[in-house]
């Protein structure tokens, strides 16, 4: 044990001597260097069709962020002047989650959940706008629910169209990531439709959360949150991926490893004041693929932030960051 001990205190002199830079990890890219309003969490952001981007995120009732250029953000106040009263259901603050923002049929769609720290007695809500703007939603109330005899949890909504079908990602701990149909007229889940099952980890308490799933060539990749976030600079969120050539599945990793089993190629971890990038989505910037998330500073007390990374494909077809 001496030994050790003596090692890892050479080891310590050794890096302290070294240059401030050595400490980065260069397999994981920093993310865009950005200014203004830049705290936030499970970010989703959309370039709008009138110009200029715009994000929303869990926090207030369910804050936004606008920008003309994607490097200067500014507070926008929220989505919602005040909270629709059903809300209060699943929380005594009406305190909204991980939104998620689309486009289809000449509307934007906003998906959001409502639920309480440590309970599956959850809920998905939708929401509509013609611009896509703060203060301009429209609510439709429920397009899912969970309830503490189900398996699965219904929070962290991620749409994607496939095969003339829509179709909503979620789930957070439980039995890990799920998928159901929703009607395309109502945007809400086709009444009795099944609950696949993409994602979850083998031992309790199946911490895997955030799905976001993106097509790209013949696939289907399964964006997810692994481990534990909320807890500044001691998060361990990481953002790891799989895929399937269908939308339900089955997903695996690049060694063939399924998803349902604990498998998913890490795609970013914490390095240097980056910490625990997770709450990820995707989203379409001038024809390139780009990751939103959050991290946690460590040069500002663990604060929150946006972290933005443009999302490449490798020959092999799995994505990279930049």
């Amino acid at each position: 044990m001496k030994s050790l001990r003596t090692a890892a205190v050479l080891a310590a002199a050794l890096v302290a001597l070294l240059p401030a830079t050595a400490h980065a990890d260069t397999s994981h890219p920093d993310p865009l260097p950005i200014t203004g309003q830049q705290i936030i969490h499970d970010p989703t952001v959309a370039r709008l069709k009138s110009g200029g981007y715009v994000a929303y995120s869990t926090g207030g009732v369910i804050g936004a962020r606008l920008s003309d250029d994607m490097r200067h953000w500014k507070d926008a106040g929220n989505a919602f002047a005040e909270p629709p009263t059903w809300w209060y259901e699943y929380n005594d603050t009406g305190d909204p989650w991980a939104p998620d923002l689309s486009y289809r049929d000449g509307r934007y769609w906003l998906y959001y959940a409502v639920s309480s720290w440590g309970t599956n007695h959850s809920a998905i809500g939708v929401a509509t706008s013609a611009t896509g703007l703060p203060g301009t939603w429209t609510d439709h109330g429920k397009a899912f629910s969970s309830e503490t005899t189900d398996q699965w949890n219904a929070i962290d909504p991620a749409l994607i169209r496939s095969g003339g079908k829509l179709w909503m990602s979620f789930g957070s701990y439980w039995t890990g990531i799920r998928m159901v149909e929703l009607d395309p007229v109502t945007g809400k889940a086709v009444p009795g439709a099944t609950v696949h099952h993409l994602a979850t980890r083998p031992d309790a308490p199946y911490a895997v959360e955030g799905p976001y799933i993106v097509k790209h060539g013949r696939h289907y990749y399964l964006f997810a949150s692994h481990d534990a976030c909320c807890s500044g600079v001691n998060s361990t969120y990481k953002i790891k991926v799989g895929r399937s050539t269908s939308v339900t599945g089955p997903y695996v990793d690049s060694t063939g490893k399924p998803l349902l089993e604990g498998g998913g190629d890490l795609l970013l971890k914490g390095h240097g004041r980056f910490i625990g990038p997770g709450g990820q989505s995707v989203f379409k910037n001038k024809g390139e693929d780009w990751l939103a998330y959050h991290y946690y500073d460590a040069a500002d007390n663990g604060t929150p932030k946006l972290g933005l990374n443009r999302l490449s494909w490798k020959p092999d077809g799995w994505p990279s960051l930049r």
